[in-house]
């Protein structure tokens, strides 16, 4: 596989933005979420609910096309998602977004999330809806060339996808930044002690937490299984996905989720060429889980282990009204090699 551009190489943390939380929370202080516009498309799926795809405007019919995949909570409307977007349209492609179930935000009020029509949301192990997506674009336009970019969560689902699937062949170039590889190991990392890694934890509670509940009001009877009380006192990650994720998603409890839904154990099994990005100083993943990713990758995977960055991160430049991103504009690079 070809080396990681040297984008990446060279980069540096800004000096004005130094250690691992300030690079993980530069983008809510900073980035916009009006930098592109969409068109929406909504994509119904076989289970009786719908996915939101939503397009970027203006590349040439036949242009390449690159799918992106947020991270946990995210949308179109994220600030990484809308920073790739951007780099996408710059390169004259066309960017399609998947909004994960109920992820999709209202075009007209981007703080309005849109309800899913049943009684499930999203996990990291959840390919179904990125597979009906990539079944849809490539029956749509065969000859046109398609990529895919995940962070987070969503690169985790995205390597799981090309391990797993008989359609990966569909996708000529991936690229992942930040994924937390071993779910457990992160689960865990995120529910130490620490003053940080509490508001971490609370910031994604306040989010997730609600969406559940919302699910077993709309519906009792597909959710009786699932303890409120229990939902509701759950402080840590993994707490939360044993009483919450893991039951709602059909599995035994957090260990269940965890294994069968981690990229770690796929990641021999990937065939697309595709570049992974990952900080070793990144709040939300230990870095001994991003040292065996890094050995358990097959040919086809190229890993750029940077020592900074923090979680999606990666934010460089002389000043911070300058400030850019090595990893997204990596990620990009390396898709145009290929498309």
């Amino acid at each position: 596989m070809p080396s990681p551009s040297t984008t990446l190489a060279a980069a540096r943390p800004g000096w004005w933005i130094r250690g691992a939380h300030l690079q993980t929370l530069w983008a809510r202080l900073s980035r916009s979420r009006h930098l592109i516009q969409f068109e929406r498309e909504v994509l119904a799926t076989p289970d009786g609910d719908e996915v939101m795809l939503d397009h970027t405007k203006g590349a040439p019919a036949g242009a390449p096309r690159v799918l992106l995949l947020h991270g946990t909570e995210g949308s179109a409307y994220s600030l990484h998602t809308q920073g790739l977007a951007v780099l996408v349209a710059r390169a004259g492609w066309h960017a399609t977004v998947l909004n994960f179930r109920s992820c999709a935000r209202d075009p007209n009020n981007i703080y309005k999330r849109l309800r899913n029509k049943r009684p499930r949301l999203y996990h990291a192990g959840d390919t179904d809806d990125l597979a009906l997506t990539v079944r849809t674009l490539t029956a749509r336009a065969p000859e046109t060339p398609l990529a895919a970019i995940g962070f987070s969560l969503g690169g985790g689902a995205l390597l799981k996808w090309l391990a797993e699937s008989d359609d990966a062949g569909a996708v000529r170039a991936a690229a992942t930044i930040s994924v937390p590889y071993d779910l457990a190991a992160s689960a865990d990392f995120l529910d130490r002690p620490t003053r940080l890694a509490r508001f971490y934890v609370w910031n994604f509670m306040r989010r997730i937490r609600p969406k559940v509940l919302d699910v077993m009001d709309r519906f009792p009877d597909e959710t009786r299984h699932l303890d409120r009380v229990r939902i509701e006192a759950a402080r840590g990650i993994r707490e939360f996905d044993d009483r919450a994720t893991a039951p709602l998603h059909g599995f035994a409890g957090a260990d269940d989720y965890y294994a069968r839904a981690s990229a770690l154990p796929l990641l021999p099994r990937v065939r697309t060429p595709t570049l992974c990005v990952s900080a070793t100083d990144d709040p939300f993943i230990p870095a001994e889980s991003v040292r065996r990713a890094h050995a358990a990758v097959s040919p086809a995977i190229t890993f750029a282990e940077l020592p900074w960055g923090g979680h999606t991160g990666f934010v460089s430049g002389a000043w911070p009204w300058r400030a850019t991103y090595p990893a997204e504009d990596a990620v990009v690079e390396w898709v145009a090699r290929f498309v």
